[in-house]
C-alpha cells in the first residue's frame, strides 16, 4: 500500500515540538525540530514520541520511525515578556501598519520620535508601512494626524502566542493536527 510518508525524503519530516503539558512551544513561528534533532533528543531521552511518520531511518544497527511529534521530558517555562525584537513587534501589530492597516514594506516608527526624547521601547514603537512612516517623519501621530489604530503596549509571551496562532505555516502533517488549534479552519 502507497503512503505518501514513506517516499518523503527525511529532511521533508520535521517534528513538532509541544512542552511537557503537551502544547506547543510555540505558534509562531511553529515550534519545529529537523529530523535529525529529533532523532538525537529521542536518544538522549529527553522526549517522548507521540506520534510517527511512516518514514524510517536506518542505521547499521537500529531502524526508527521518524517522530512526528514528540513532547518534552521537562517542562519548559515560557517568560512571561518576549524579548523586544522585529519580528516580535510586528507580530504583536498582527503584520499590520498601525495607520493605514497595509502589511507590505513593513518597518517600524517610533510614536514620540526620537527627535523629540522618545525611546525604543514597546510602548512607544509601532509597526508603520514605509509610506506611512515617510508621510509622518519626525512628527508625533498627533502632530501628523494619523491616528494609531492600537496604542502601543508591552505584550505579554501568551499574547504574541495567540497572535500567532492567527497564522498559520502553510505545512501541517495530519499528526500535528490534535495539538494544534488555529483561529481559522485547516484544510485536511
Amino acid at each position: 500500500m502507497y503512503h505518501p510518508d514513506l517516499m518523503r525524503h527525511p529532511d521533508g519530516c520535521p517534528a513538532l515540538v509541544l512542552n511537557a503539558d503537551y502544547t506547543p512551544l510555540s505558534y509562531y513561528p511553529l515550534s519545529v525540530w529537523p529530523w535529525q534533532t529529533a532523532v538525537k533528543a529521542v536518544f538522549l531521552d529527553r522526549v517522548d514520541i507521540v506520534a510517527q511518520y511512516e518514514r524510517e531511518v536506518r542505521s547499521s544497527s537500529v531502524a526508527l520511525k521518524l517522530p512526528s511529534v514528540i513532547a518534552l521530558k521537562q517542562f519548559v517555562r515560557p517568560s512571561q515578556f518576549p524579548a523586544f525584537t522585529r519580528f516580535n513587534l510586528f507580530l504583536r501589530d498582527r503584520f499590520a501598519c498601525q495607520y493605514c492597516g497595509s502589511g507590505k514594506d513593513l518597518t517600524f516608527d517610533h510614536v514620540v520620535p526620537r527627535a523629540q526624547g522618545g525611546r525604543t521601547t514597546w510602548e512607544n514603537v509601532a509597526t508603520a508601512c514605509a509610506p506611512c512612516n515617510l508621510r509622518k517623519g519626525g512628527r508625533t501621530p498627533r502632530q501628523a494626524h494619523m491616528p494609531l489604530h492600537l496604542e502601543p503596549i508591552r505584550p505579554t509571551s501568551w499574547q504574541l502566542q495567540e497572535h500567532g496562532r492567527s497564522f498559520p505555516p502553510g505545512y501541517l502533517h495530519e499528526t500535528w493536527h490534535d495539538w494544534l488549534y488555529w483561529d481559522i479552519e485547516l484544510e485536511s
